[in-house]
């Protein structure tokens, strides 16, 4: 070999020795998380299940020191990362996420209670869905840079994948704004959890209610026992094909209560003694009672002075 032949030689060795360095250095620069290089040379955008867009939430931010990483939900992952020569698939991660999962799935939620244990989250271990052996990712999308749960735009189709019922009621001539998107399901239930009933954001069904409708909390001299106690007495607060939102219309839903004493008994009745009433005209409840949710009239005559407008 000549003299320029070997020097041509050393200089390509050289120049793909150097060319390999610098790959190495490069697949070993983090890309969106303190630390994640050790997965990125792998896992990127061309994968079906696109990683590196975490970069795009607030779990991806370098800047901040409480976002995680890599490892801090899925583990070392010694096995995953360096593939034993004695196995043909390479592992899974230790903690792995989604319905094929073989992590507990309270294993799985533990992972994001340490971080985010307390707030809103307090009553988790003692709410319905996580009862029901649901999952922080069911619901959330953490790589993704929208959270469909999270908007409120998607909110409630999320939550309508599960909650079919509550899906037909809203489609019911009377109902809270859902599909306006006026009101989500998070303006009333805390899906983390709560003291209340039904994850109520408040500790009762009526605080909750009172949040927005003020005008019924009172205090009146006189109150309707119903609208101190539960709301769900009478309104079904999804949708009902009732006016009000109310479970039934009158007077077959005030009858559940108000009777058989006085004209209270007789005003569905049919006969002459109903016919004539004079309680009954268009047998509905409401055309006297009209503050049916406390009233301030001091006249105190159970048969027709209560919750009447004067």
């Amino acid at each position: 070999m000549s003299k320029n032949a070997g020097s041509i030689r050393k200089w390509v060795l050289a120049l793909l020795a150097g060319a390999a360095f610098i790959g190495h250095a490069y697949a070993a620069k983090d890309v969106v998380q303190v630390g994640d290089s050790v997965c990125t040379r792998c896992h990127d955008e061309g994968e079906a299940k696109p990683v590196l867009s975490i970069g795009q939430t607030r779990h991806g931010t370098m800047a901040d020191k409480n976002a995680g990483t890599c490892t801090s939900c899925h583990g070392e992952s010694p096995t995953h990362v360096s593939k034993p020569s004695d196995v043909t698939e390479r592992p899974k991660p230790t903690v792995n996420f989604g319905p094929k999962s073989a992590t507990p799935i309270d294993e799985r939620n533990q992972v994001c209670l340490n971080c985010h244990q307390g707030g809103q989250r307090t009553h988790w271990q003692t709410g319905a869905h996580a009862a029901a052996n649901l999952e922080c990712t069911s619901c959330h999308k953490i790589h993704s840079s929208e959270d469909p749960v999270r908007d409120r735009q998607t909110q409630p189709d999320v939550c309508f994948s599960c909650h079919k019922e509550q899906r037909a009621q809203v489609m019911r001539p009377n109902h809270h704004p859902i599909p306006e998107r006026k009101v989500v399901c998070v303006d009333c239930h805390n899906p983390h959890g709560s003291a209340g009933p039904k994850l109520m954001q408040r500790d009762s069904v009526v605080a909750t209610c009172y949040t927005c409708h003020m005008e019924k909390r009172g205090p009146f001299v006189r109150s309707h026992q119903p609208v101190t106690e539960d709301c769900t007495i009478c309104h079904t607060p999804h949708g009902s094909v009732n006016d009000n939102l109310l479970k039934q219309r009158a007077p077959f839903l005030c009858q559940q209560c108000h009777e058989p004493t006085s004209h209270q008994g007789t005003i569905a009745s049919t006969g002459m003694v109903a016919a004539t009433n004079r309680y009954t005209l268009g047998r509905g409840c409401l055309n006297c009672h009209t503050n049916i949710h406390g009233s301030n009239n001091p006249l105190d005559d159970t048969s027709n002075g209560r919750a009447l407008q004067r």
